[in-house]
């Protein structure tokens, strides 16, 4: 199983982010636990500048913009 951490403050582009992921890894038939780290000094301790950002098993793989779901499918393959 994949965890994949969801960075932001709850804006609109997080929340579809968080969505994507879900149906992504439900399409692909794959187990992921999706965490929403919304406090601004977990975010900066992570690294992330420009939110959404998004890490996979703790590691930011993206950041500031929406991951299409050609590139969600690429990370959690």
């Amino acid at each position: 199983m994949k965890t994949v951490q969801v960075y932001g403050t709850g804006c609109k582009n997080c929340v579809v982010t968080a969505e994507r992921i879900t149906q992504v890894a439900e399409e692909l038939g794959l187990q992921v636990e999706v965490e929403k780290v919304t406090g601004l000094e977990d975010i900066m301790k992570a690294g992330v500048m420009s939110t959404p950002g998004l890490a996979v098993n703790g590691r930011i793989v993206h950041s500031g913009s929406v991951p299409t779901i050609e590139q969600v499918q690429q990370l959690l393959a």
